[in-house]
């Protein structure tokens, strides 16, 4: 297998874009990408997205943004896998070039959440859960959320409090990104006045959807121009697992085995322990999330993942920052682009031009995005060469 490395970037400001349609985010991202990465043409794109054909009226997007960026002729196709799409097309993109079948591949994220409003989002968001066992009922991404959150609670005595650090981090983070959707910063009096979206999610405890697109050209070294950005960044591993798409088919619904199967199955790749990364970009749509991605990943023991937020572990200076641009609480939950996003981030990181959110001496990037509540684990790991 080649070695892959992501040759050129590319990503839109995360927000409510009424004003630009879908076709025209995903082409903004895409002129960047191919731009920085000096001319190279790509044979074939892979496009994370998820809600396209119920929010957007649009299936079929590879045919159609491939036709509106000028690539016709190129080979191009969605790949979902609910939130975690980006990952999963970065995975395909990843691979395609890795096996020597494509030479340049274009990964591309994108989501248009601002062309339905209601309810309407809200469904088109349940279709990750279970149809016939968990949405018919009732069940949103975010009640699922809540009913982790209480048991966590419940089982390890913990107070709703103790999440609070994640947000007040990721806003810490945001402000300071120009791509963010939001740059106020929260106070831990501010969360725990916060309204209940789903008991005991609060208003801080989720991310907000949004529209964005990013992208990545991926190929081999030896076709990296000659005008690439420096330092080159390496993809050294690539995994992605499934567990049960219900949560009441799991044994255990606070044990995250896809996290766990990815993180291991991408360390082992990369030759390195989930504690030799310099950051770790994870998928906190909510705040119980990143607790247990972060055990399920090995960086604390169960039970004891809300306590990596004290005393600044999890910050830009810690000893594992996270949501170094603001996570998808600041930046913005971009839906199935998210994966993409944080590659595009992981690799400002390691050229070293993260700006205010820069990780002093970043050589080695863990990205994760997750479908449903780890129902579908994406896992790569990133390196400065």
């Amino acid at each position: 297998m080649a070695e892959v490395f992501i040759a050129g970037i590319g990503q839109t400001p995360v927000g409510e874009l009424w004003e630009i349609s879908l076709r025209d985010l995903a082409v903004r991202a895409i002129v960047a990408a191919r731009n920085e990465a000096g001319g190279l043409k790509p044979e074939a794109m892979f496009v994370g997205n998820m809600l396209a054909p119920l929010l957007s009226d649009q299936a079929h997007l590879g045919s159609l943004i491939a036709d509106h960026a000028g690539m016709k002729g190129i080979e191009a196709a969605v790949i979902e896998a609910g939130g975690a799409s980006g990952g999963a097309a970065l995975r395909t993109g990843y691979m395609a070039v890795a096996s020597g079948e494509v030479e340049v591949a274009l990964v591309l994220g994108v989501e248009k959440f601002t062309d339905r409003v209601g309810p309407k989002v809200e469904a088109a968001l349940s279709t990750a859960t279970d149809s016939d066992y968990e949405s018919v009922q009732g069940l949103t991404p975010t009640a699922q959320a809540a009913l982790l959150m209480r048991r966590y609670m419940h089982e390890y005595q913990v107070s709703r409090v103790a999440f609070a650090g994640f947000p007040i981090t990721a806003h810490t983070n945001g402000a300071t990104n120009p791509q963010a959707m939001f740059h106020n910063l929260i106070s831990l009096e501010a969360y725990e006045k916060a309204g209940m979206i789903s008991d005991p999610v609060n208003l801080f405890d989720a991310a907000p959807i949004a529209d964005g697109a990013a992208a990545l050209l991926l190929t081999r070294w030896e076709l990296l121009p000659k005008d690439a950005p420096l330092p080159p960044v390496r993809i050294s591993g690539s995994s992605m697992a499934n567990d049960r798409l219900a949560l009441h088919d799991r044994p255990d619904p606070l044990e995250w085995m896809a996290v766990r199967l990815s993180v291991e199955r991408a360390c082992r790749q990369a030759a390195i322990r989930p504690q030799d990364v310099d950051l770790f970009e994870l998928f906190d749509a909510y705040s119980i999330f990143a607790v247990l991605t972060l055990e399920a990943a090995g960086f604390a023991e169960r039970g004891q993942g809300w306590k990596m937020t004290e005393d600044g572990q999890i910050s830009l200076a810690g000893k594992l920052p996270m949501a170094t641009f603001g996570g998808l609480k600041a930046r913005g939950h971009p839906g199935g682009a998210t994966g993409v996003y944080q590659a595009v981030e992981a690799v400002l990181q390691l050229r070293g031009l993260a700006g205010k959110n820069q990780v002093a001496g970043a050589r080695r990037a863990m990205i994760q995005c997750l479908g449903g509540p780890a129902a579908t684990a994406v896992t790569h790991v990133l390196e400065r060469v």
